[in-house]
C-alpha cells in the first residue's frame, strides 16, 4: 500500500506571533511553486498562542498544502481544567492533528500511557487525528529493552480504538536520546524499530490497518539525513523539531524528502 509521506514541524515552546507569521511566509513561498500532488503532507504545530494567526494564514492561501496541528490537548470537552485546551477548541481554530505523548510531556508533566490513550480517544471522537509519540531513553536502549518498552507504549495508546481509528492515526517514533541532541538514530535501526511498531499495530488490529497507518521518525532530523531516512521501507515521514523553526531548513527537508521515490 502506498502511504502518503508526512513532514511535520513541531515548534515546541518557540516563536512569538510575529515570528510565526514570518516563518509561515517563508514556508509558503517555497511550497507555492510545488503542486499539492507532488508534496508530502506538510504539518506545522505552533504554540497555542500562535495557532490562530497561523490558521488564518493557511485559510487565506486556499492551497490545502499545509495542515495545522496542536502540541497537546485535554481529553475532556470542557470544565474546570485550568490551563487546558479541548479538542473542540482546537478544531474550532482550524487544527487537523494533535501531537500527544511526546517524551517532553511524559518527562516534565508526568503524562502516563493511560492519559495518552484518553487523549487519543478524545481526539478521534472530536474529528481530529492524533500523532502519537513513542520512544526509548538511552538507558533503555543500552539495557536492551527498546522494543519491549515501545511496544508497551503503542499497545496502551491504541487500547480501545477501532481498526478504522488506528488506520487514521499517525505514530511518531522519537528515540529520546536523539531529541535535540544533534544525534540521529541510524536510518536502518530507525526503520527496524518502526517495522516492529507496525507489527505491534498488526497484533492489536490487523495487517491491513498496520499497512495503512503512517509512522514517522523524529530525533534531530536535518536536511542532510532526511533522504536516507525516507529511502527506508517503513519510515513514512518525519516529526521535525529544531530544523522546523527556520524556513530554509524546513523547506530543504521537505524538498530533499521528495527526491526519494515513494
Amino acid at each position: 500500500m502506498s502511504r502518503r509521506p508526512i513532514m511535520a514541524g513541531n515548534w515546541k515552546m518557540n516563536l512569538l506571533q510575529a515570528d510565526a507569521k514570518s516563518l509561515m511566509t517563508g514556508i509558503k513561498s517555497v511550497l507555492h511553486d510545488i503542486s499539492a500532488e507532488q508534496l508530502p503532507e506538510v504539518i506545522v504545530a505552533p504554540t497555542f498562542t500562535s495557532l490562530a494567526v497561523v490558521s488564518e494564514m493557511l485559510s487565506g492561501c486556499k492551497c490545502g498544502k499545509i495542515a495545522l496541528a496542536a502540541q497537546n490537548c485535554h481529553w475532556e470537552k470542557s470544565g474546570a481544567y485550568t490551563g487546558e485546551v479541548s479538542v473542540e477548541m482546537l478544531k474550532d481554530i482550524g487544527c487537523k492533528y494533535v501531537i500527544i505523548g511526546h517524551s517532553e510531556r511524559r518527562q516534565y508533566f508526568s503524562e502516563t500511557d493511560e492519559m495518552i490513550n484518553k487523549k487519543a480517544k478524545a481526539i478521534l471522537a472530536g474529528g481530529l487525528l492524533p500523532i502519537i509519540c513513542c520512544g526509548e531513553t538511552l538507558e533503555q536502549r543500552e539495557s536492551g529493552v527498546t522494543d519491549e518498552h515501545i511496544a508497551s507504549q503503542i499497545r496502551a495508546a491504541l487500547s480501545g480504538l477501532s481498526n478504522e481509528e488506528i488506520a487514521k492515526s499517525v505514530i511518531a517514533y522519537e528515540p529520546i536520546w536523539a531529541i535535540g541532541t544533534g544525534k540521529s538514530c541510524d536510518a536502518k535501526e530507525a526503520n527496524r524499530v518502526i517495522a516492529m511498531i507496525r507489527n505491534v499495530v498488526s497484533e492489536v488490529s490487523d495487517a491491513q490497518t498496520a499497512d495503512s497507518i503512517r509512522i514517522l521518525y523524529g530525533g534531530s532530523v536535518k536536511p542532510a539525513t532526511i533522504e536516507e531516512q525516507m529511502s527506508m521501507s517503513d519510515i513514512d515521514g518525519a516529526l521535525i523539531g529544531g530544523a522546523s523553526l527556520k524556513a530554509d531548513s524546513f523547506n530543504e527537508i521537505i524538498t530533499n524528502s521528495m527526491k526519494v521515490a515513494v
